[in-house]
């Protein structure tokens, strides 16, 4: 039996603990749970792993109550648990000890409300810690999951069913897991997994690949089906087919820049603008693609998607700021496009000091380009006209430009900061407007 070990954690984390409010409290209590356990595995990965069963009992429980629509507390669970099971499963404790760990970690998931120990339940199998004690488990639900999937009548969820696919996966009996999920009257993904990595181990990728195909339901992206087929032919060597079949499906994240840098990490040995300009073709948005090709270098091609697309104007503004000192040619560019693309009502939320902010960084880059009295003038036909559609901005872009900066170029010493002479004059209100349609 491991020592007994006393953890801070559990005084914070308690029954109903946090509020409908409190999910960043939770987070932050989470963090440091995690951290005290990671502490504690360097010296004793029993006593640690013990404390893994512990918070994953604690989880529900204290969260109960807390708003989650945000996503952050179900993001950090879910991270909370892909750093502490590996300290689980590879704790050298004994049989006994450990049987004792899979009861308490049983009931957690059977009281879990919304599923936070999810991955708790797919890495069951290896919770286990040996095939005999994964078989044993499979056995004890076996029953009851083919039961569940046979009655194609009433879509009954049993709780164990993952749980008895990750220990029959685990345990080595590939044609039981198998033979279980065709019983399935319709192809829930969620299960079928498990017959992939089944297939897999069994070293028959392509069957594995065809499963995968035959997984596919209708009306659905399917990206989660997608990165595993690419994920196998990656590991087949079959890159070529990987990137033309599944690149672009399988990767996509929340941002444009997350996305491309996650296809070019995978295959950095395809040309950033064949990947920036296929992502921009298919998604039939080049504006989200803006700040990729930026960070890539490809200021052309980043002028290009910003003038065809609907980049949000604070994002122009920004990188006009940015690339003021090594490209003041495209910091001009870019920040004339930010404020005609405020003029026309575009962005959201667009406030009098994103107006300011975006003339600041304009105005310091037509300075080093000697280019003040040019920029001037096409600023003002550019408010003229959207006086024209009523834009509530019009009247401020007149009144910045109607004095003239401090003639002498920015330099390298300034802080961008502070305000132009012309500009410090000026007092404007922090006032919002949503987006208005020309």
């Amino acid at each position: 039996m491991p020592a007994k070990h006393s953890w801070a954690f559990k005084s914070h984390l308690r029954t109903g603990a946090f509020g409908w409010n409190g999910s960043h409290l939770a987070c932050f209590r989470l963090k440091e749970a995690v951290a005290e356990i990671e502490k504690a595995a360097k010296s004793d990965p029993v006593a640690a792993a013990g404390g893994v069963v512990a918070l994953m009992e604690r989880i529900w429980p204290a969260f109960q109550h807390v708003d989650t629509s945000s996503g952050a507390l179900g993001g950090t669970v879910v991270w909370a648990q892909s750093e502490l099971l590996p300290i689980l499963i590879s704790a050298p404790a004994d049989c006994k000890t450990r049987e004792k760990w899979l009861g308490r970690l049983w009931q957690a998931v059977q009281d879990d409300g919304v599923s936070y120990l999810s991955m708790v339940e797919e890495r069951w199998g290896e919770i286990c810690g040996s095939p005999a004690v994964a078989s044993a488990w499979a056995d004890k639900l076996l029953a009851a999951v083919r039961k569940s999937f046979s009655d194609s009548r009433s879509f009954r969820l049993f709780a164990g069913t993952t749980i008895c696919l990750s220990s029959l996966l685990a345990a080595g009996r590939h044609q039981d897991l198998l033979d279980t999920l065709a019983l399935l009257s319709f192809p829930f993904w969620h299960d079928r997994q498990f017959g992939v990595k089944a297939l897999l181990a069994e070293g028959r990728p392509e069957d594995a690949l065809g499963y995968i195909e035959a997984s596919r339901r209708p009306n659905q992206t399917g990206a989660e089906l997608d990165a595993a087929c690419e994920r196998i032919l990656l590991d087949l060597g079959r890159v070529d087919e990987a990137f033309e079949k599944y690149a672009f499906t399988a990767n996509i994240a929340s941002t444009g820049l997350s996305t491309y840098r996650a296809i070019r990490k995978k295959y950095p040995s395809r040309d950033p603008r064949e990947i920036l300009t296929r992502l921009a073709h298919s998604s039939g948005e080049p504006g989200r693609w803006f700040a990729a090709a930026k960070d890539a270098g490809l200021l052309g091609l980043a002028m290009e998607f910003a003038q065809t697309g609907r980049t949000d104007p604070r994002t122009l503004a920004r990188a006009c700021r940015d690339f003021l000192q090594s490209d003041p040619r495209f910091s001009l560019e870019i920040g004339r496009l930010a404020i005609q693309r405020i003029l026309e009502g575009h962005g959201y939320e667009i406030t009098f000091q994103d107006v300011n902010d975006a003339f600041i960084h304009l105005a310091a880059a037509a300075h080093r380009l000697s280019a003040w009295p040019q920029t001037r003038d096409s600023l003002l036909a550019m408010a003229a006209e959207a006086v024209q559609r009523h834009s509530q901005f019009a009247a401020t872009i007149m009144h910045l430009c109607s004095s003239e900066p401090a003639a002498a170029p920015i330099g390298p010493s300034v802080n961008l900061s502070q305000k132009p002479p012309a500009v410090r004059k000026l007092l404007i209100p922090r006032k919002s407007a949503r987006r208005r349609t020309p």
